[in-house]
């Protein structure tokens, strides 16, 4: 059986999705049917901006979105997805392949959700950090012993958990991880806690958002990030899509499920081969497209 996984925020590189633009008319279209959407030629900073153009929040996550779905469309009837699934951001571009949104709600509830979760990072600075090396339950435990806010943001792999929350929680988890045992405390450079309890006032925003847009029956399950479980009811996709930017990433627990549930292959589509590389150290036996 065959899944599809969409990558998040971080895939992304400038000259994302040139060679599709130029290669596809059917991708030309979407592209130049999203700049519309978007009111700005996003295609121009993706395929020659500058880096840091290409990192605005605005234009990060509408990018690896587009690069997803688009990477999915141009495959037509070739797309046959038996479950899919998204990192993060990705859910929204999986949703979208598998016909549960469509393009056009899709890219304006990203659009939507890049600002909110930017207007949420500047209320409080708040930032993430990389574990490695350390087994998941002793990540948590540090978090619940660690005064403020912080939490498992991101399972991404065993040994592997980004953490979020404020600053001096962040750096007292670190401390407490290294001396734990972690191979690396690595703080990232993102804008804000991600899916932590900090995210709050986005996710209130995204809600209104997500609560005004028409849902539809997927072509397949999809295996959400909150529960790492497999859904094809729009109404439970859609608490999920909205309680996603507060919880957990529960990505090797999704990967893992899907095995478990028949999948064989995994092909990720879209920007970068993070996912693929997460996969392989989820388990060594699955074949990778």
């Amino acid at each position: 059986m065959k899944a599809y996984v969409f990558p998040g925020q971080g895939a992304q590189f400038v000259g994302m999705g040139k060679d599709l633009y130029d290669t596809y008319p059917l991708a030309k279209q979407l592209f130049e049917q999203a700049n519309d959407i978007l009111g700005f030629r996003i295609t121009d900073i993706m395929f020659a901006g500058t880096d840091e153009e290409l990192r605005q929040t605005k234009v990060t996550q509408p990018a690896v979105f587009l690069h997803s779905v688009v990477s999915a469309f141009i495959l037509e009837d070739a797309f046959k997805p038996n479950m899919v699934a998204g990192h993060s951001l990705g859910e929204f571009s999986a949703l979208v392949a598998a016909k549960a949104l469509s393009l056009e709600d899709g890219l304006k509830l990203v659009s939507a959700r890049a600002m909110a979760m930017q207007k949420a990072c500047e209320k409080q600075p708040s930032t993430m950090a990389a574990i490695i090396g350390l087994p998941d339950a002793t990540v948590e435990e540090i978090c619940k012993a660690t005064d403020g806010i912080v939490v498992p943001a991101n399972y991404n792999c065993p040994g592997q958990v980004v953490i979020s929350g404020t600053e001096a929680a962040i750096d007292a988890a670190c401390k407490k991880m290294t001396e734990a045992g972690a191979k690396r405390a690595l703080k990232l450079a993102v804008g804000g806690a991600f899916h932590s309890p900090l995210m709050e006032p986005a996710r209130v925003e995204l809600e209104a958002a997500i609560q005004k847009v028409t849902f539809m029956q997927p072509i397949c399950p999809i295996y959400q990030n909150v529960d790492a479980l497999p859904h094809t009811d729009k109404e439970e996709i859609k608490a999920n899509l909205i309680a996603q930017l507060t919880a957990s990433v529960r990505w090797s627990q999704s990967v893992e499920k899907m095995i478990t549930d028949g999948a064989n292959t995994f092909c990720e589509l879209g920007p970068g081969q993070v996912l693929r590389g997460l996969i392989k150290k989820i388990n060594t036996e699955v074949t990778l497209e």
